[in-house]
């Protein structure tokens, strides 16, 4: 329904749908090229101010969290605003992907059932990745890569109990794509799709170490920008709902000149892997791409990051393409593999997931013939990339929230558990050896009934000390609030229960 909704409101919009969207997209109106964006950012940046617990767009990065933190939920609330938010964006010119926008609402869905079941634990996450799966797979007609996807990038595990619910919610998920749109590949490649084998390995290897560097710049790029664009916002003090509507004027003014940045942008992804486009003007487009996501996401509107991913990754492997098989006609294939494989390496290394994407972008094309040389340029892109960025794009915006998931969920397992769970009510002798002056308390070892044992245990590290004091909630630190005593051996004991559950899942 969301791909419905994304490409009937565009052909409302620009009276013309993705496909055609560069034929016609020159006969409408420069204003209203420029006003839609416009009028998008607004509605975008008001939705967001009235209705968002949070100044800023959902996005895989939050269904990650929820599988990781949150017991396998997400906000119900945000994760629909979020969803609604990327449908204004896709649909009035922003320059995203749908794959956020839909695994946002597959975590909204399976939330809710969650709740409705009252599942728990691995249940509930399990539940999480099958949702996911199934959302990519009636996206893009890929059952494999959804799994996979689910898989490695969301559960971030390759559980075997998890495998088969989630493949089977996967099938299902692509059983109900092909109903409403047929069984037919995303993108069709060029007829003239070879491979020079052996000889040819070494030049993908150079394109995946380009596409490597291309995705760096990619993503360091927008991190950069949103941080130049808060800057200017807080000292000019500009009102938050105002950040996307000057985005969605920057992005109005590039589509005059190149409404190729407008929407999901598969229709230029397209004529990359057949061929169709000139040096030149791969250049321009991948360039003016680059840009126009850099605004769409530093403008805080919505949408993901993987179709943009595979447009220049596309862009970047036919320029490369172009260049290799003039340079050496006699070794080399066709240039439209080098697009096909330049498409895998660069979405793989700004997602983090070689597996999953290699995968789709076979089920995408329907070409399984050319595996070799997909596989060198994902390869060296993703080791490449993984030296100047920790893991994914994903992952940085999680660690930009104060969040760093990079080396595994195993520093906030404890989070979700308060100082209350393992308090002690009746160990009060210790107050003899605390310091009390006229009745108030001066120590350092004492937090807060509804603190996190995460906080607990920070707080045993930097004091060294084998126990705190537990006084009331926002209560003074008196001995008339003093509620009891927490043990560094206790909190010790539930954290090693977590790790070994934590390891338990993984490796069922």
């Amino acid at each position: 329904m969301f791909r419905f909704l994304v490409s009937s409101l565009q052909k409302i919009f620009y009276q013309s749908d993705e496909i055609t969207l560069l034929l016609k997209a020159h006969n409408i109106p420069w204003v209203w090229v420029l006003l839609i964006p416009v009028s998008g950012g607004l509605a975008v940046g008001l939705i967001i101010y009235f209705f968002s617990e949070q100044d800023r767009n959902g996005s895989v990065s939050d269904v990650i969290e929820g599988a990781t933190l949150n017991n396998g939920r997400v906000s119900l609330k945000f994760g629909l605003v979020s969803t609604f938010v990327s449908l204004v964006t896709l649909t009035t010119g922003g320059s995203t992907g749908r794959e956020g926008p839909v695994v946002h609402l597959a975590a909204v869905i399976s939330t809710w059932i969650s709740n409705l079941m009252n599942a728990e634990d691995i249940s509930s996450r399990d539940l999480l990745g099958c949702a996911v799966a199934a959302a990519v797979s009636a996206s893009f007609n890929a059952p494999i890569a959804g799994t996979l996807f689910a898989l490695e990038v969301i559960l971030r595990h390759f559980a075997i109990h998890a495998f088969a619910p989630i493949a089977i919610a996967s099938v299902a998920g692509t059983i109900i794509g092909r109903f409403f749109y047929g069984n037919v590949t995303e993108f069709t490649l060029g007829n003239e799709t070879t491979f020079a084998f052996y000889s040819e390995l070494p030049a993908f290897m150079i394109l995946g170490l380009i596409c490597g560097m291309v995705s760096v710049v990619f993503i360091r790029s927008i991190f950069l920008i949103d941080d130049f664009a808060t800057r200017i916002q807080h000292k000019n003090n500009i009102p938050f709902w105002l950040r996307p509507t000057i985005a969605g004027f920057i992005l109005g003014i590039i589509a005059i000149k190149f409404p190729h940045i407008i929407g999901v942008g598969y229709e230029t992804t397209s004529g990359a892997l057949t061929g169709q486009l000139a040096l030149k003007t791969i250049f321009v487009f991948a360039i003016v791409k680059v840009a126009a996501v850099v605004v769409t996401m530093a403008g805080r509107m919505g949408g993901g990051i993987f179709s943009p991913s595979l447009m220049i990754g596309a862009l970047t492997g036919l320029a490369f393409g172009l260049v290799a098989t003039s340079t050496f006609p006699s070794a080399s294939g066709s240039e439209t593999l080098y697009s096909l494989a330049g498409m895998g390496a660069v979405a793989a290394a700004v997602l983090g997931a070689p597996i999953s994407t290699t995968l789709i972008v076979f089920e995408l094309t329907g070409n399984w013939q050319v595996g070799l040389a997909v596989m060198a340029a994902v390869s060296t892109s993703t080791a490449l990339t993984s030296k100047f960025v920790d893991k994914s794009f994903f992952l940085n915006q999680l660690t930009r929230r104060n969040l760093n998931l990079i080396n595994g969920s195993q520093f906030y397992l404890l989070r979700n558990k308060s100082v209350g769970d393992v308090i002690k009510n009746n160990h009060f002798d210790l107050i003899e050896e605390a310091k009390f002056e006229k009745d108030i308390f001066t120590g350092k070892n004492f937090i807060s009934l509804d603190n996190s044992l995460e906080l607990a245990l920070q707080a045993f590290d930097q004091d060294n000390v084998d126990y705190l004091f537990v006084f009331k909630p926002k209560g003074e630190k008196r001995k008339s609030n003093l509620l009891g005593v927490v043990y560094h051996l206790d909190v010790l004991k539930i954290y090693t229960e977590a790790l070994i559950k934590n390891s338990q899942e993984e490796h069922s």
